[in-house]
């Protein structure tokens, strides 16, 4: 069965960067009829917080993103306490002396030297005696011991791949703290967890080949990998310092619709355009990692903006039933409110307001100089409540009759007369929603 994960760091918001990997391993899964897991990647307890994991399932669980079981790293520490043992009992862990400015400083030599600069492996170059003096004063980190080959392997988004175990620094498991690092417990975790599949950004691609040695030495076959591209700006910059984090409590809170980022986010970068999809098995249907590119993806959000705006319009009653009850819409007028007011939208929460107009009327419409006796006409003209879809046209041919004007100058200050407005949803939809008070020029039998 294909298995995926999406391993969060609860350190913060969930952000579009880190959504983009989630939403391509909940997609793989799903099209398989797989497993997707949450796994709360919270070994870091000093900075892990339960409401940043609440947030993250709250914005997962807003976009549908659905997962199968959750797993906390945080209650394994005893796991992959046990794989270290087996690695430590295979030679293939060390301990290392070095403090972070001497590191440092091995680094910037081995540049100015023109070297790559790749852990010298020093700590093995120690006596037995020089370990348990430098014992006396500092905590050693842990490193992992790379054979120095290549590392291959069969990439679902960039195709055959190739680390060169010699280029790449023996990655460290636990720092001098005791602090336990990704590298190992993701791995522990893919092998216990059945992980089959795991797409990840291609900042990973280095880390990847030291990680498919780790599955090696803990006796495992390493999952699938598919590394997608990372996003930047609309000009091609790095997205942080254009646009922050762009965390989704923030896209939320800008009206984003859920719908559509799931779709934004599930397209952009791929052969696939990006289309208004308000039933998310019809992306799953068509996901292919294969259609990835390995171009840096750029995200604009002001085009998500836009595709939230369409992708609102097209979403069908059942889908914002819920949101229009709770702006006070009756369930017996929410169809033919919706149809009047949906295709208006850029945003759900404008749909309050146009509900207080229908509900309350308009107050006292601001009316030009030039067009007040006008409309002083065409309000004695109205015809009677109960307004119906014939109403608005029969209305302004009646006005037409009487004054003579034609187009806009007709169709305007009758628009602004009702609602206070010059532009909004059809009126022959509109109009028979308007159950507010008239202006006080419409008193009579035609104010109803």
């Amino acid at each position: 069965m294909t298995t995926t994960r999406f391993a969060p760091s609860p350190t913060g918001l969930l952000h579009v960067g880190n959504l983009r990997t989630a939403v391509l391993n909940w997609m793989l899964a799903r099209k398989a009829g797989g497993t997707f897991i949450l796994r709360i990647d919270d070994t870091d307890t000093a900075r892990s917080e339960a409401r940043f994991a609440d947030a993250i399932r709250r914005d997962l669980e807003w976009l549908g993103l659905t997962w199968d079981r959750e797993e906390r790293q945080s209650e394994r520490f005893e796991r992959y306490a046990a794989a270290t043992e087996t690695l430590r009992a295979a030679t293939r862990v060390y301990e290392c002396f070095e403090t972070p400015l001497e590191l440092e400083l091995k680094r910037k030599t081995q540049l100015a030297m023109g070297k790559p600069p790749v852990y010298d492996r020093g700590a093995l170059m120690l006596t037995n005696a020089e370990r348990e003096a430098l014992r006396e004063t500092r905590n050693p980190h842990l490193r992992f011991l790379l054979e120095r080959r290549p590392i291959e392997w069969d990439d679902l988004i960039r195709g055959p791949q190739s680390v060169d175990g010699a280029s790449i620094s023996d990655p460290v498991l636990y720092r001098a703290d005791g602090q336990l690092l990704y590298t190992l417990a993701s791995v522990v975790d893919d092998i216990e967890m059945g992980v089959t599949h795991v797409v990840r950004g291609a900042d990973h691609v280095t880390n990847t080949g030291a990680q498919i040695q780790i599955f090696e030495a803990l006796g495992a076959a390493p999952p699938r990998f598919a590394h997608h591209a990372l996003l930047t700006g609309p000009q091609g910059e790095a997205l942080s310092k254009r646009l922050g984090t762009l965390s989704l409590a923030d896209l939320r809170e800008g009206g984003v619709e859920p719908a559509a980022l799931l779709a934004f986010m599930a397209r952009l970068g791929s052969s696939l355009p990006v289309e208004v999809a308000t039933d998310p098995a019809a992306l799953v249907a068509a996901f292919d990692p294969g259609q990835f590119g390995l171009s840096p993806t750029r995200f604009d959000a002001e085009e998500l903006r836009l595709h939230s705006a369409k992708t609102l319009r097209a979403l069908p009653l059942a889908a914002v039933a819920d949101r229009l009850s709770a702006i006070g819409v009756p369930e017996a007028r929410q169809a033919a409110f919706w149809e009047a007011v949906g295709p208006n939208l850029d945003r759900f929460d404008e749909a309050a307001g146009w509900w207080a107009l229908c509900r309350e009327g308009p107050g006292a419409a601001d009316i030009p100089a030039e067009d007040i006796d006008f409309v002083e006409t065409a309000l004695a003209l109205l015809p009677p409540r109960p307004w119906g879809p014939e109403s608005w046209g029969a209305w302004t041919e009646a006005v037409k009759r009487a004054t003579g004007r034609k187009g806009r100058a007709l169709f305007q200050p009758l628009r602004r007369a009702l609602t206070g407005r010059d532009r909004g949803p059809e009126m022959a939809r509109l109009m028979p929603l308007l159950e507010g008070p008239l202006p006080a020029s419409a008193a009579g039998p035609a104010g109803g």
